[in-house]
């Protein structure tokens, strides 16, 4: 998996990701005490609201933001948003009233949900190889779960010599970093899209995607991925001290359980995605989500039982959850790719909308045990439902005709017959999947 690193393009972007990843968790944890400032015993509110904030600017921001961004420059587009993001995390530790956070943190997000789109759709262009391609979708996976465990742990060592305000400057320096990284390498050229009405080019990655059954399937997957990890996000912190009265340092080890069991998955899924099609990984994947979070109402009685599950629960999240790339490259044209990419972004977090006031609300007012139920029924019904949407038999090539094309079209040209076999995806020349 590390081969794929000796792309210099590669090895900077991917650079870029982890160190601003770094500042964005350092971030996380000054803006936590920073609200503990302002709030008091309401932090918890002023950090709830920031949440729905974050999730509201990433299910609204990113379709508009691509439709705009796939005639921009990626690298300027790119290093400008990084630069934003750095300038919103200076001007944090200034902030006097809890409505500046909330407006700073929805500009800090809109950056990101424009960023982070154009991002990933860079990447199948930098490395065209579909098996380079799916070691770098692990490594972004590691990326992840590695801020998730490190950032925490780093804030901790620079409170015992900083004042938290002085963590926003490690974001700001995390987001710099990155910017010059990304200046520092040449991307492809994205290809030059036709000309579109605005609400063609806002909506055109929500259709293209609702219109592709692997990508209903996949949809279905995101609701069960949703289910697993707001269970473990919302409710950690309540099972381990609440309910078995331990410490902050249980807490991280149960989330580090978490995370170690979706880290090992992405160590070997390159290879296991050489052997098996990712319809049976993923929903693999999803019905071990299920599986543990109906297990969880049953066996999470004790820290010694919550730690294997919540291990099983990482193992199923990224099962499920990091072959999705491969997936919007397969059902892409080049030119769709940053819509469609912008459309799995925003989808995604509506499912997490959803999932974690649900994760906590039912903690709250029913006890965990029914939260576990009601989530894994939630899951199972995803799963049943992919099943459904995602045919067992998905052949990249599919045969077809073009009744609406007449025989001098572009597309037809050199073609024998009406009906003829390529590889389909849902583009101009092609609005519906074949029945």
């Amino acid at each position: 998996m590390i081969d794929v690193l000796s792309d210099r393009t590669y090895r900077h972007l991917f650079l870029a990701q982890v160190i601003a990843l770094l500042g964005t968790g350092l971030a996380t944890v000054a803006l936590s005490l920073l609200a503990f400032d302002l709030a008091g015993a309401n932090a918890g509110a002023v950090l709830g609201t920031a949440l729905a904030i974050k999730m509201l600017a990433y299910i609204g921001v990113a379709p508009i933001a691509a439709a705009f961004a796939e005639r921009l420059p990626r690298r300027a587009l790119l290093v400008t948003l990084d630069l934003a993001r750095a300038a919103v995390a200076l001007l944090l530790p200034f902030v006097t009233q809890v409505w500046e956070i909330y407006l700073l943190i929805f500009v800090l997000q809109s950056a990101s949900a424009a960023f982070t789109p154009t991002f990933q759709a860079t990447l199948p262009d930098v490395l065209p190889d579909e098996g380079d391609y799916t070691k770098a979708l692990s490594l972004s996976r590691l990326a992840y779960d590695m801020e998730s465990l490190a950032s925490p742990a780093l804030a901790a060592v620079l409170l015992t010599a900083l004042s938290y305000p002085q963590l926003f400057g490690g974001t700001v320096i995390g987001f710099v970093a990155s910017a010059v990284l990304v200046v520092s390498v040449v991307l492809p050229r994205a290809v030059a899209p036709p000309k579109r009405s605005i609400y063609e080019r806002t909506t055109r990655g929500l259709r293209i995607y609702l219109a592709t059954p692997r990508l209903q399937g996949l949809l279905a997957l995101n609701l069960a991925i949703a289910a697993g990890s707001a269970m473990v996000i919302v409710n950690t912190v309540v099972l381990v001290q609440s309910g078995f009265g331990l410490t902050q340092e249980a807490t991280a080890v149960a989330l580090a359980a978490f995370g170690a069991g979706s880290m090992l998955v992405a160590l070997a899924l390159p290879r296991l995605l050489d052997r098996l099609p990712e319809r049976r990984v993923m929903l693999a994947g999803a019905g071990l989500i299920a599986a543990g979070l109906l297990a969880g109402s049953l066996a999470a009685r004790s820290y010694a039982a919550l730690l294997p599950l919540w291990f099983v629960l990482g193992l199923g999240y990224s099962l499920a959850q990091t072959p999705s790339g491969r997936l919007l490259r397969r059902s892409s044209q080049p030119v769709d790719r940053p819509a469609l990419f912008a459309a799995q972004f925003a989808l995604s977090h509506v499912c997490w909308l959803l999932t974690y006031p649900l994760a906590g609300w039912l903690g709250a007012a029913a006890g965990l045990t029914t939260s576990f139920i009601v989530l894994a029924v939630l899951a199972g019904a995803a799963v049943v439902l992919a099943t459904r949407l995602w045919p067992k038999d998905d052949p990249q090539s599919l045969e077809h005709r073009h009744d609406d094309l007449e025989p001098t079209h572009p597309h037809m040209a050199g073609a024998a017959k009406p009906r003829h076999s390529h590889a389909y995806v849902i583009d101009d020349d092609h609005p519906r999947w074949p029945s």
